[in-house]
């Protein structure tokens, strides 16, 4: 008896502490809040200059079957978390200009690295999704040629008159954040600067 009335005891000492963290557990795991489909015609840009012009190089019509889904913590309104994201030929990059178009491929070693990458791992908070512009920041993880970086994205978020998901994601990155050396010709006298805008545009449906 003496025994059994200790073992009691013990269980009601332990068990808001154990109920405690019980719902830490249950507020830290994710649910899915949300699919979207990417649709066909998104695009990626780049933007450069040189020390003699600018230029602008884009991968459009992107037609891949991709899927995100948006995890949401219990608990946590802010806390997004995302899985899914682009896989790109990086031989279609147009800049419509067939030695600019060249150069860029040859620098992006577009033949031992033939794909560009974007992961999405997270956003500051889920984005309204109304006709409003709603701007919000993410992380993704960028490879090209070998090489994963993780960046922080400007995103900006708005819903189109056909229930469409717009979403533009820009972020200056440089070559050099991919071991990559910036294309120059006619011995070094035309140089390319070292950063680059990034912009990927996509629409997506909620399924």
């Amino acid at each position: 008896m003496i025994r059994y009335h200790k073992f009691l005891l013990s269980f009601l000492l332990l068990f808001p502490a154990f109920s405690l963290l019980i719902s830490f557990r249950e507020a830290d795991r994710e649910q899915t809040a949300a699919r979207w489909v990417v649709l066909k015609g998104g695009s990626l840009q780049v933007q450069g200059s040189t020390n003699i012009n600018t230029f602008n190089c884009a991968i459009t019509g992107y037609s891949s079957p991709d899927t995100i889904v948006v995890y949401k913590k219990q608990g946590n309104a802010a806390a997004v978390s995302l899985n899914g994201g682009l896989s790109l030929d990086v031989k279609l990059f147009d800049c419509r200009n067939p030695v600019m178009t060249s150069d860029l491929r040859k620098t992006l070693k577009a033949k031992d690295y033939p794909k560009l990458k974007i992961r999405f791992l997270s956003l500051n908070e889920f984005p309204k999704l109304d006709s409003q512009t709603d701007n919000v920041t993410g992380v993704v993880d960028i490879e090209l040629a070998g090489v994963t970086r993780r960046f922080i994205v400007n995103y900006k978020f708005f819903r189109d008159q056909q229930k469409i998901i717009r979403l533009i994601g820009e972020r200056d990155v440089h070559f050099s954040d991919f071991n990559l050396t910036p294309p120059r010709k006619l011995g070094g006298m035309i140089k390319t600067d070292n950063k680059l805008r990034v912009q990927f545009e996509l629409g997506m449906k909620s399924i």
